[in-house]
């Protein structure tokens, strides 16, 4: 992805969640360089802040995701069963913008529609070893309810509606009708290691550089560029 769309993503971005009456931290509007003489090992560690992917696949409009990380706890924590277990995030998928077929091996997440129109939800269960099976169904929880949807079933999210789903439930999603602001509140999260799709595709996008960067995304925190 170039830099230049990445900023602008960035500010879309952040206009859609003022409109929709969230308010991001700080360190949000840190320009790199303040980034470097602000940033604390607690950010930088948990990864908080912008990440915007293309999967590697280079078509951000059909395959993609904006991430802001809000907050986000210690593997060690969650191992021990005390302390910061837990994380959130907030994203956005655009309309018909698929974020593939993929499940966690750690974390537990609930998916929330926060604000805009409806999230559609793709799922289907394990296998033994737990990879994917397109013939096994998944019972969730929709906000204390328990659910049975079917093999490739898909769960719609209207505003204020969520999901939670556990190790194994494999799921991919995107936004019907217009773009969808969604909070993630989950155990913690560890995007480098816990992310098991589908396909062979990455999690994290490939950056040309062709102008300089409004904020620095999580992914250039371990890079020369942070």
């Amino acid at each position: 992805m170039k830099r230049s769309r990445i900023n602008h993503i960035m500010q879309d971005a952040a206009e859609m969640i003022d409109r929709a009456g969230f308010r991001l931290p700080p360190f949000a509007s840190w320009s790199p360089d303040e980034f470097r003489a602000k940033a604390t090992p607690a950010i930088i560690d948990a990864r908080l802040g912008w990440d915007i992917t293309d999967y590697g696949q280079g078509d951000f409009t059909h395959l993609g995701l904006f991430l802001f990380t809000l907050r986000n706890g210690r593997l060690a924590d969650l191992q021990a069963g005390r302390g910061m277990v837990y994380a959130e995030k907030l994203l956005i998928s655009q309309e018909n913008q698929i974020s593939p077929m993929h499940t966690h091996v750690v974390k537990t997440e609930d998916i929330i529609n926060r604000w805009g129109a409806t999230l559609a939800i793709r799922l289907c269960g394990s296998d033994s070893e737990g990879r994917m099976d397109r013939n096994a169904p998944v019972r969730v929880d929709c906000d204390g309810v328990s659910r049975e949807i079917s093999a490739g079933g898909i769960l719609r999210l209207e505003p204020g509606e969520s999901v939670t789903l556990r190790p194994g439930d494999w799921h991919e999603f995107w936004a019907e009708g217009g773009p969808v602001l969604i909070g993630e509140v989950s155990t913690v999260n560890d995007d480098l290691t816990d992310n098991i799709f589908a396909a062979p595709i990455g999690r994290f996008a490939t950056v040309e550089e062709d102008e300089a960067p409004t904020h620095l995304l999580v992914s250039d925190y371990k890079s020369d560029a942070a």
